[in-house]
C-alpha cells in the first residue's frame, strides 16, 4: 500500500504530499507525526530553503482529521489515546505556525478540520479553483479547533464566527479576499508554480508572479449583513437578529433565513462553546488559543454530542444528530469548558 504521506526533496524545497485521496487526504495520527518529524528535520537542514504541502486527488486538500479513529477510541473509553492524537495534532499547528522557513500549502480542493490546521497556519496558502474551506464541527458536536481560536476571530469583521456557527464554506475567491488564502493561482498552473518554487528564489517573487486577482465571492459581497446580524455575544441573540432580518423580503431575508436554519441544525452546546471560544480568541496569543482548544477538547471527549455527531454524519449518515441537551435553553455552565486543568497543553 502506498504511503499516506510522502517526502521529497527537490532543488531547494523540502515537498509533502497528503496521499490518502480514497479518504479525502483525511489526516491521521500517524501522519501527524511523520509531518511533525520531517519538518523539524527541515527546519535545521540549510539545503531546504522553504516547505511545499500539496495534497493527490482533484477532490480534497484534506477534507479533516480521522473522525472514524477519534469515535472508536472514545467510545472505547480511550481517552487518553485520544488526547494523544490532540497533542500531537495541535503540537503540529504550533510549529507550522512558528515555522522559520516558508511553508506553501497548495490548496486545490476541499481543505477542512485538521486539513485547515496544516495549512492555514503556513506563511504562503495558495487557493487553486476548486478551493472550498469550511470549518463544520459544530454540525458533529465538536467546535472549529486546530488554531481557529486564533485564526476565525481574526477574518474581517464578523465572518469567522458566521462560518463556525453556520458551517458555511468559502470558495477561492471569498477564501483569497478573506485572508484564509494569500494567493489564487489557476489549477493547471500548480505544477509549472511547485517546479518554480524548487528552485532558490524568492517565495514571494515567485507567488506574486503566478498569482491572479481573486475575483468577488458571494460572502465577502455580504460583509456588511453579516457584520450586523453576527455582532452579538449570545447565539440567542444573534438567532433573535436573523430572524428579525428573515421576517423582511429581499436577498438578505433569504440570506438571515438559511443562516439561522443552519444554526439551529448544529449541537447546542458546541453552538455555545464556539461563540464563546470566538469572543476569547480575539484577544489571546496563539499558543494560549491552543491550550484554550485543548482545554475544550479534554471535556468533550466525555460528552454525548461529539459521538452522536460523528455516528450521524460519518458511520450511519443518517444526518439526523439526537443533541443533549436538544436546546439552547438546556446549555449551561460553558465556562467550566474554558477552565485550567492540571495536565495542560505543552507547544513545542
Amino acid at each position: 500500500m502506498a504511503a499516506p504521506i510522502l517526502f521529497e526533496r527537490r532543488g531547494a524545497a523540502g515537498i509533502i504530499i497528503l496521499n490518502r485521496p480514497e479518504a479525502l487526504n483525511a489526516v491521521t495520527f500517524d501522519m501527524v507525526g511523520a509531518l511533525s518529524r520531517q519538518l523539524t528535520e527541515w527546519e535545521s537542514d540549510t539545503g531546504v530553503t522553504r516547505v511545499i504541502i500539496t495534497a493527490a486527488g482533484d477532490r480534497a486538500f484534506s477534507a479533516g482529521g480521522d473522525l472514524r479513529a477519534l469515535f472508536d477510541l472514545g467510545r472505547g473509553k480511550q481517552y487518553q489515546a485520544a488526547l494523544t492524537y490532540w497533542r500531537t495534532e495541535y503540537a503540529l499547528n504550533t510549529l507550522i505556525k512558528r515555522y522559520r522557513k516558508p511553508y506553501v500549502a497548495l490548496i486545490d480542493g476541499i481543505v477542512m478540520g485538521g486539513g485547515a490546521g496544516i495549512s492555514i497556519h503556513g506563511s504562503h496558502r495558495v487557493a487553486g479553483d476548486r478551493f472550498v474551506f469550511g470549518m463544520p464541527e459544530v454540525g458533529i458536536g465538536f467546535f472549529p479547533d486546530v488554531g481557529a481560536t486564533w485564526f476565525l476571530p481574526r477574518l474581517p469583521g464578523e465572518l469567522g464566527l458566521y462560518l463556525a456557527l453556520t458551517g458555511e464554506r468559502l470558495g477561492a475567491a471569498d477564501g483569497t479576499a478573506s485572508g484564509i488564502a494569500t494567493h489564487r493561482v489557476a489549477s493547471p498552473r500548480f505544477p509549472d508554480l511547485i517546479e518554480a518554487l524548487c528552485a532558490n528564489v524568492s517565495v514571494d517573487a515567485l507567488l506574486g508572479a503566478f498569482a491572479e486577482l481573486p475575483g468577488e465571492g458571494p460572502l465577502i459581497a455580504r460583509r456588511t449583513t453579516i457584520d450586523r446580524l453576527f455582532v452579538g455575544d449570545s447565539v440567542e441573540g444573534i438567532l433573535a437578529a436573523l430572524d428579525a432580518q428573515a421576517a423582511g423580503e429581499g436577498a438578505d431575508a433569504d440570506f438571515a433565513r438559511a443562516a439561522a436554519a443552519a444554526i439551529r441544525s448544529k449541537s447546542p452546546t458546541s453552538l455555545k462553546i464556539t461563540l464563546a471560544q470566538l469572543r476569547r480568541g480575539r484577544s489571546l496569543d496563539f499558543a494560549e488559543c491552543m491550550r484554550t482548544e485543548f482545554r475544550i477538547v479534554s471535556r468533550l471527549l466525555n460528552e454525548h454530542d461529539l459521538y452522536e455527531g460523528i455516528r450521524s454524519v460519518i458511520i450511519d449518515k443518517d444526518q439526523a444528530p439526537r443533541w443533549q441537551p436538544s436546546s439552547l435553553a438546556g446549555v449551561s455552565d460553558v465556562e467550566r469548558y474554558f477552565a485550567p486543568q492540571p495536565d495542560e497543553l505543552a507547544l513545542p
